[in-house]
Formats: C-alpha cells, sequence, structure tokens
C-alpha cells in the first residue's frame, strides 16, 4: 500500500468513534423479569463512584441467563457498558436469607421437616400461584378474609411481640412501616399491610394492640393478625416460615410475602438481608402490574 494511501487510511480510522468497554460488579434484587424480551428490572445498591442505589432496567443477551430468576431474587452480576449500550452478564443468584444463629438454626430444623415430611414440603406455594384463603383476627377483633383482598396488592411479614432480637421480628415489622411512609395514597385503596403474629399462646389482644400502637398502624390498612396455633401454623407454613417454642421463646424462620391483586405469591423474600427500599420496589413493581 502506498503511504498517501496508509494516511488515508490512519486518518479514515482516527475520526471513528473509539467505545472504551467499561464493568461494574452490581448486586441486587429482582423485581421483575421479562425473559420474552431478555430484559430484568433490579434494585440495585450503590455502586461507589459510579451509581446511587437504585432501580434500573438491564438488558441480557440471552433469555437463558434469566432461568430461575424470579422477583425477589437476590443476585450478583457484571454490567457490561459500551459507549450508549450496556447489559448484564454472569448473573450469579445467591440467599438473602440471615446468617445470624437463630434463624440458621431454624432454617436446618425446617430442612430437616421438610425432608422428613415431603408432603408438607411441597405444598410451600411457589410464586405464581393463587394463595389460599384464611381467616384471621386482628388488632380490632375484626375477622380478616384474605380473599376478599383480592384487587389489592398484599405486603405480609411474620412477627411475635416478644422478640428480643431488633434485626429480626422489629426490622422485618420496621419494612412495612416503611411502606406506609412510601406509598401513603395507596394503603387501603390497593395495598394493604398484614403482620402475622406467631406467638398466639402469649400475643393476645392487649399485646398485639400495644404492638400496633407502637407502628402507629391504622386498623384500616395495616392489620396485625392472631388466630388458634393450628391456625397461625397453617398460614406460615404455606409461605414456608417455620417457628418452634424453645426456653419461653420462638426459634423462627424470617419471611416477607408480596401477592398480587390476583392473590397470586408474586415474591417471598427469605431472612433479612434486604432493605425497605427494595421491598417498596417489589410492591411498587406488583402495584404496576394490571
Amino acid at each position: 500500500m502506498k503511504r498517501g494511501m496508509l494516511v488515508t487510511v490512519f486518518m479514515l480510522l482516527a475520526t471513528l468513534p473509539i467505545w472504551a468497554v467499561n464493568t461494574h460488579a452490581m448486586s441486587g434484587l429482582v423485581v421483575k423479569v421479562d425473559p420474552a424480551h431478555r430484559s430484568m428490572i433490579v434494585s440495585c445498591q450503590s455502586v461507589p463512584g459510579y451509581m446511587d442505589a437504585m432501580t434500573m432496567p438491564f438488558d441480557v443477551r440471552e433469555a437463558k441467563s434469566l432461568d430461575g430468576i424470579e422477583p425477589g431474587t437476590a443476585i450478583d452480576f457484571t454490567l457490561v457498558v459500551e459507549g450508549s449500550t450496556s447489559y448484564a452478564t454472569n448473573i450469579r443468584m445467591h440467599s438473602s436469607e440471615n446468617l445470624e444463629r437463630e434463624p440458621l438454626e431454624a432454617n436446618r430444623l425446617a430442612l430437616i421437616t421438610k425432608l422428613s415430611n415431603p408432603a408438607a414440603a411441597s405444598s410451600i406455594l411457589k410464586l405464581q400461584q393463587p394463595v389460599p384463603d384464611f381467616t384471621l383476627i386482628d388488632q380490632s377483633h375484626k375477622q380478616i378474609n384474605f380473599s376478599h383482598l383480592k384487587g389489592k396488592v398484599v405486603a405480609l411479614s411474620f412477627a411475635y411481640v416478644r422478640c428480643p432480637n431488633p434485626a429480626y421480628c422489629f426490622r422485618l415489622t420496621n419494612n412495612l412501616a416503611q411502606l406506609k411512609k412510601r406509598f401513603p395514597q395507596r394503603l387501603g385503596r390497593d395495598l394493604v399491610l398484614l403482620t402475622v403474629i406467631v406467638d398466639p399462646q402469649h400475643d393476645q389482644e392487649d399485646a398485639i394492640n400495644k404492638y400496633a400502637r407502637i407502628w402507629h398502624a391504622d386498623p384500616k390498612t395495616w392489620h396485625f393478625l392472631t388466630g388458634s396455633l393450628p391456625q397461625v401454623q397453617n398460614v406460615s407454613h404455606m409461605f414456608g416460615m417455620e417457628f418452634w417454642s424453645e426456653e419461653g421463646f420462638l426459634t423462627h424462620t424470617l419471611h416477607t410475602v408480596v401477592v398480587d391483586r390476583q392473590g397470586k405469591l408474586y415474591a417471598n423474600l427469605e431472612g433479612n438481608q434486604f432493605t425497605a427500599q427494595q421491598l417498596g420496589d417489589l410492591v411498587q413493581a406488583a402495584l404496576n402490574q394490571r
């Protein structure tokens, strides 16, 4: 090639855009998955020097990389940025459960129960399955039928009044309190909060009323529910929540549930290693569904 032609080629190459490829390690909670369009929406943790915590959509190159990923799945992934385009790759699911002693012990006991009683394990609801109707009594002594809440998004967690560890029942109940603050115009209209009290032997009437007042819970929009022990166990077991009495207190797993307007299980978060913001993003996604 002649010198003049080489100079021309180099000049043309110099005018072409050269995109730097940047990668960022990301983690967050999936709030929506759309395999047909090869995308997901993730409530992301902050990335120092790059972005604050926020909810963002991400494309993937292949739909199969979304296999097994559902709303409520905790993931780590790599964000690849090429000029004006980006995509998520190397997606890795991980457990969001708490590794502290009590929930870890409860999880082991729950696993033993499932292995010894496969029928009970198979009865645990999977995502998109309808939630069976149940009836419990709230802090106003009002009978609450779950089926009557159809048409509204439901956020549900479990607690017991005497729980001594603020990272367990208190934190999960506080997450619902944050939903109350985030969606004040939606409460009662198309969002309802439920806290199922799992220690009916000790937590009755006055104790539950006082607990509800701590959270400034309006009984029209946030129900603190109780019933007989078999009734409470039935509701807990359908979501995989297990609890046992031990030395006057309860050993229990940690679950927070979101049910969509059709009464189907939208998400079932295990543990407490997610933020109130992420739970709110999950609820927002369920509210946006029609």
